[in-house]
């Protein structure tokens, strides 16, 4: 199986900065990778590059086509989708019209009827169908973030780029927001989650990938990541080590979770 997104040598530069060095990376189709780091380790600008928001150097293939020098609006309609850190919903308008907009968007000729179904399911799929006729500077943080899932979720990715969809969300919201992602990436969507909260990467990923200035300095499964000296060194910490290696692999606690 070929993967569904490959990087190449992907490199990122500001001025003097190098935010991205050399950066190789191959996503298969189905699955949920998870991408850590310290902060400034260059994982929200890798979203950036794969996106078309930033144009770095080396090649990126996405669906066996090339797209690194392709326009971001280019690079989503092919079936890449992605969320922010920050969620900024229009907020005078309904949550059924902040979904609306992106279906309508993402599909070429689509007619509003159409635009306006395939965003009310995906409201549905979210849990916020109730709150469709609902303006959205209305919903709590919660309902933001399903609210931008929605709005994604309405493109219809292939592959999905999650950027810290549960930070500042309480330990039940994070539940919820954890299953909701089970389930979008049981649908088939290749999912690549940003997250500093372990247990959640620990739960959710099949494989994680690991930057720390600009460059990734280890790659693989759960267990793997959590025992290798250089993500402790430079991310993790011995006291979570510790606490991994005495739950088998699953730790909870330890700086990485906050």
């Amino acid at each position: 199986m070929s993967p569904i997104l490959q990087l190449s040598g992907v490199s990122q530069r500001f001025g003097g900065l190098t935010a991205l060095d050399n950066v190789d990376l191959a996503v298969e189709p189905g699955e949920v990778v998870g991408l850590i780091g310290p902060n400034g380790a260059g994982k929200t600008t890798l979203v950036n590059v794969v996106t078309g928001v930033y144009r770095g150097t080396g090649a990126i293939t996405f669906d066996g086509q090339r797209i690194e020098t392709l326009k971001p609006f280019q690079i989503s309609r092919l079936g890449v989708a992605r969320t922010y850190q920050v969620v900024q919903p229009f907020p005078e308008m309904t949550a059924l019209q902040n979904v609306t907009a992106p279906a309508v968007f993402a599909h070429q000729g689509v007619t509003l009827a159409a635009a306006r179904e395939k965003a009310a399911e995906a409201l549905d799929f979210v849990g916020l169908g109730a709150s469709a006729d609902m303006r959205a500077s209305a919903l709590t943080l919660a309902g933001r973030k399903r609210l931008e899932l929605a709005k994604s979720l309405a493109m219809e990715p292939k592959v999905l780029l999650l950027d810290e969809v549960n930070a500042g969300l309480n330990p039940a919201e994070i539940d919820v927001a954890v299953d909701l992602i089970r389930r979008i990436a049981a649908r088939g969507v290749t999912i690549i989650i940003i997250e500093h909260l372990m247990k959640v990467v620990m739960n959710l990923c099949t494989r994680i990938v690991v930057l720390h200035h600009g460059a990734k300095i280890a790659e693989g499964t759960p267990g793997e990541i959590t025992s290798d000296p250089r993500v402790i060194e430079a991310y993790l910490g011995n006291r979570y080590a510790r606490h991994a290696a005495q739950r088998g692999g699953a730790g909870r606690g330890g700086a990485a979770d906050v």
